[in-house]
Formats: C-alpha cells, structure tokens, sequence
C-alpha cells in the first residue's frame, strides 16, 4: 500500500487506555506515523504515549474541534486515520480503511458502529437515543443514508482534511464533517466496524446533555447555512398560517357586512404576512450566496490537488 499513512489520535486524560492504542495501531499499520495530541491532560498521557512509540504534540485550546484542526493543519500525509484514545475502535480495520483512501480515491472512510455492536456494549442509553436522534435528523435533512453521524474512526483523503473548515470546537466535529462531506460530494465508504465499551477505570468525556446540545445547535446552524432556502422557508410557513388564520375571519366579515370591526387583527396579519415574505426572500439571497461559496470551493480543490501532485 504506497503513500504516507498518519495515524491521528486526539487524547485527554487517557492514561489508561493510550499505551495499547499506540502499540496495536503501530502493529496494524508499522508503516504509519503515529500522532498523539495532548489537549491539557493532567495524568501523563502524553509521557504513556511517547513511550509506547507515538510522536507527541500538543494542543492547548480545550475540545476535540480545537485538536483535529490543528492536526489537519500540522501533518501533511496521503491518509489520515483518526481514532479515539479510548480503545473502542479495533485496529483490524485500520488497513481496510486506508486502503479505501489510498487506492480506491476515496475522501472520507467511516467506522460505522451502530450497524454492528454499538447498542450491545455503549451503556450509556441517552448516548444511543442521541446517535439515533442526530443520524435521522441529518439524514432527512440533507437526503442522506449515512448509518453513523457521530463516530470518531474516520480515515480521510489529503484533499479532504486540507480543505475542511473546521468550525467546531467540540465534540460536535464528527457532525460537521459528515454534513460537510455530503454538501461538498466528496467520496464516502462506510464499512462496519466492532465497538467496545470504555475499559473499567477509564471514564468518558462526552456530556450526554451539555454535548448534546451542542450537537443539535451544530445541526441547526449547519442546515442554515448549507441549505438557507428551506431553513428560511420551513420558518415562513409558520408566518403565513398564522397569517392566514388572523385574515380569513376579518375577511369574511368584510364580504358580509362590508366593515372592518377588527383592525388589530388585520395589522397583525399583515405584519406576519410581511414577514413570511422577507424570510422567503432571505432563503433565496443566501442561496446564491451559498452556490458562488461552493463555486468557490471547488476552485480552491482543484488548487490543493494541483499543489500535492507537484
């Protein structure tokens, strides 16, 4: 398998698990450069995984989303496979994924846990009720199919993590790079993958509640801004029927006596009719907006695939 392979794997305070995580991707994949990304750990994580063989840097700004950017953003190779410190993700798949990016093009390989093990070992419940509630949104909202939103076993295309804008600061990444892929029509795989529980003594970080909501907030900043015209328009409808529902009774009174006793409600109506109709109106300038950003995109592609083939 030709091309430089590196093994990203963003950490805090997994001191428990970081030394097998090293040690079984190194065995996998002994031609991969394995980085780890300290995010402020307090147990020694970054000494553990320096032992066990991974080149160890830091990241200062605390979250997920702070991390893989800056690793996009440092590491320079022909695949990135990203893997959670926590030992749930299996190293046997490592190699499969890569070679999906190295040989077959494609952009982004995603470790689908929820179609194999995932609800048998996570015994979080509200974790699973969340991953069902994020992949069901999205999936309707951008006319997709993908099985898991939220993994964090991922391999990506140089092109991919040189021109993804990570926005996120969180655990709200995984999302963003999914609806990113799609709007962008990079090239997907999904390939099942084994899920395993935390290990006894290692603790998650994600907060079901606090975490969640950042997600759905992500969601719902993500579908107004790649897909304007039926945000803003799903919003109007709202407008008119509240509209519609405060006119018709003033109407029919008119018609039927030719005077118009309830002026509040006709100026209310009015005002929510205005409205519906400057929502409608901002859905289409974004629209416009949101096609010349993808013109735009595609040009600074073709830049970044020009640049590596040099």
């Amino acid at each position: 398998m030709q091309g430089k392979i590196a093994v990203i794997i963003p950490c805090y305070n997994e001191s428990k698990t970081i030394e097998k995580v090293v040690k079984d991707y190194k065995t996998v994949l002994p031609e991969a450069d394995i980085y780890v990304y300290d995010n402020n750990s307090k147990d020694g994580t970054d000494e553990i995984a320096r032992n066990a063989g991974a080149i160890v840097r830091y990241e200062t700004k605390q979250g997920k989303g702070n991390v893989i950017r800056t690793m996009f953003r440092d590491i320079d190779a022909d695949c990135y496979l990203m893997v959670d410190g926590d030992d749930t993700y299996p190293a046997e798949n490592a190699r499969e994924m890569c070679e999906y990016v190295l040989k077959d093009n494609v952009d982004m390989v995603i470790g689908d846990r929820l179609s194999s093990t995932y609800f048998q070992e996570n015994k979080r419940p509200f974790h699973n009720l969340g991953n069902k509630m994020v992949r069901g949104l999205i999936n309707k909202i951008f006319k997709n199919s993908i099985n898991d939103i939220m993994t964090g076993y991922r391999a990506f295309s140089y092109k991919f993590a040189k021109t993804f804008p990570i926005l996120s600061k969180g655990f709200e990444i995984e999302t963003e790079m999914s609806i990113h892929a799609v709007d962008k029509n990079f090239t997907l795989k999904e390939i099942p993958v084994q899920y395993r529980d935390r290990p006894e003594g290692s603790t998650s970080k994600l907060s079901t509640f606090k975490d969640g909501a950042r997600v759905l907030k992500t969601i719902a900043t993500l579908f107004k801004e790649y897909k304007p015209t039926l945000f803003f328009n799903t919003i109007s409808i709202f407008f008119y029927i509240v509209s519609l529902i405060l006119a018709v009774p003033v109407f029919n009174e008119y018609f039927d006596t030719g005077l118009v006793p309830r002026f509040p409600s006709l100026i209310v109506a009015g005002i929510f009719l205005v409205v519906a109709l400057l929502l409608n109106i901002t859905g289409i300038i974004l629209q416009v907006i949101v096609k010349k950003h993808r013109q735009l995109f595609e040009l600074q592609l073709n830049q970044v695939c020009i640049l590596k083939n040099k």
